[in-house]
């Protein structure tokens, strides 16, 4: 009878403990969780914050203000390739104004080179529609802006059929302030391939990726050297027995921690390295109906941990959400490259 007693008090002592290493892992799994958000949170936010303060984020801030456009008429084809543009070029203001006058009249081509190489005042580059526009305050303006291409592709057919490369280091104050790449090819038959990477001087990068097809992906993120500290992304696969025959799947990444949606399932998920935290809820909070919303745009995501604490992502990084909006606006679109490269070396080619 003493050992049979002594056995059941050893099974319950067995069934006590491994039920309070469970509880420490649950309560671990919290901790570390909450850990993991708060420290990838405070990394994007020191990242944002070098970012919005560096000399080539005001590049960045650049709008379609006064911008031209590619004409869309399928008629119109050109191919500029950069041994048809390459040399150094410096701005000179033209005093007199007429209207319609080329912006290469602007410039002045001072050397040869291998690259396309193109100075002028960083305040003209910022407000892109005084380019064609002088003022007295431009005489004492000098070229501390300088765009060197060393690669440069434009062949295009029609606005449903080219293909575009740029690769090119931007210096400011005779400083290398950071390199802007661009790879944009667009086809009847492929759809479209957009890829655009800006990266500055200390480490950190942005990115922004487009691809269409069955698997349409689209996605922006911020990065220190290979490491990920932000992405925001959208995947939907071409699936004929889902609904409006496509999958979707959203997915946030802020450092180690990652929550992803998919359709057909209520709740989203999150992860920390790749496990999923099963004591964690998530809800993302759109404040208005948009398939295209975003952290930037419309979009909270609510966490609550099982200990009752919450935190939101805009609570976490709200500080920084208007420099990521920049930048995703300013990768999605690159207008101070369009307006200055781009329409330089079309006007270099048509000889204006």
């Amino acid at each position: 009878m003493k050992m049979k007693n002594r056995i059941i008090i050893g099974m319950l002592f067995v069934i006590i403990l491994m039920w309070s290493c469970e509880r420490n892992n649950s309560s671990l799994d919290t901790v570390t969780l909450k850990q993991s958000i708060n420290q990838s949170a405070a990394d994007l936010n020191t990242a944002m914050e070098i970012i919005g303060t560096s000399k080539a984020f005001s590049l960045l801030t650049v709008s379609e203000s006064g911008a031209k456009s590619v004409s869309g008429d399928s008629i119109y084809r050109v191919y500029i390739g950069l041994d048809q543009v390459k040399g150094v070029y410096d701005y000179n203001p033209v005093t007199t104004f007429e209207r319609g006058i080329s912006l290469i009249k602007y410039f002045t081509k001072t050397a040869d080179s291998n690259y396309m190489v193109v100075k002028m005042p960083l305040k003209k580059i910022e407000r892109p529609g005084s380019l064609r526009h002088y003022e007295e305050a431009d005489s004492v303006l000098t070229n501390n802006f300088s765009i060197a291409v060393s690669e440069y592709h434009n062949n295009y057919n029609s606005f449903r059929d080219f293909d575009y490369i740029l690769a090119s280091q931007i210096s400011i104050d005779d400083a290398v302030a950071g390199a802007l790449n661009i790879e944009y090819v667009v086809s009847p038959a492929a759809g479209t391939d957009y890829k655009s990477q800006y990266t500055f001087t200390d480490g950190y990068s942005a990115k922004y990726k487009y691809l269409s097809g069955d698997t349409t992906v689209s996605g922006f993120g911020i990065f220190k050297d290979d490491a990920m500290l932000y992405e925001e992304k959208r995947q939907t696969v071409r699936n004929d027995t889902a609904k409006f025959g496509r999958e979707h799947m959203y997915t946030l990444t802020i450092g180690d921690v990652q929550i992803v949606r998919k359709s057909g399932i209520v709740a989203p998920a999150i992860y920390v390295n790749g496990v999923l935290q099963t004591n964690a809820m998530v809800e993302i909070v759109d404040k208005a109906v948009d398939p295209e919303a975003t952290v930037c745009k419309k979009r909270d995501i609510r966490i609550t941990f099982d200990d009752g604490t919450v935190t939101t992502v805009s609570a976490m990084i709200g500080e920084s959400v208007e420099n990521i909006k920049v930048l995703f606006e300013s990768l999605h679109n690159v207008y101070f490259a369009a307006y200055i490269v781009d329409w330089i070396a079309y006007d270099i080619y048509y000889q204006r």
